[in-house]
């Protein structure tokens, strides 16, 4: 058999096992700071990948979520919304915190979401962050606010 063409199957699978590493690589390291710590989220770091309700920088503040049902209902409702997005997961829940991770198409690049629901303002805090780069494209926003219209329009739909 040519040299050549070993050369050539040894050079693609080799290749295809770099990819593969590179890939699962992506979904980065699941961070320690996430939950609820004395009523707050994480904060955002100064990187433009992170929106939060409880930030109080213009460039990561987005508005909470608001509900008047039961905090349960409220998160039943939540879950039924989150889990109608491609490439999501609920990974942890308790009575008043939802832990949410959304995987990109292509790379499979994580970002953490997360819901802190507050019994007595009726509100629902919320925070998404891309675990690896510097920026997302306002990814990170963007499903917030999709989210949000999901959220708004749930009487008519769910």
């Amino acid at each position: 058999m040519p040299s050549s063409i070993i050369n050539c199957g040894f050079l693609m699978s080799l290749t295809s096992i770099v990819c593969s590493v590179f890939l699962i690589g992506c979904s980065g390291v699941r961070p320690e700071n996430l939950g609820v710590k004395d009523g707050h989220l994480a904060p955002c770091p100064e990187t433009p990948n992170c929106v939060s309700s409880q930030s109080t920088d213009k460039d990561h503040a987005i508005a909470p979520l608001r509900y008047s049902s039961s905090t349960s209902e409220a998160m039943a409702d939540l879950k039924k919304i989150i889990l109608r997005m491609q490439r999501t997961k609920v990974v942890f829940e308790s009575d008043h915190y939802l832990s949410v991770e959304c995987s990109s198409a292509v790379f499979r690049f994580v970002d953490d979401v997360e819901f802190s629901f507050v019994d007595a303002a009726k509100t629902i805090h919320v925070r998404s962050a891309s675990r690896m780069g510097k920026d997302d494209l306002g990814v990170n926003r963007k499903r917030i606010e999709a989210i949000r219209f999901a959220w708004n329009a749930r009487g008519k739909e769910l």
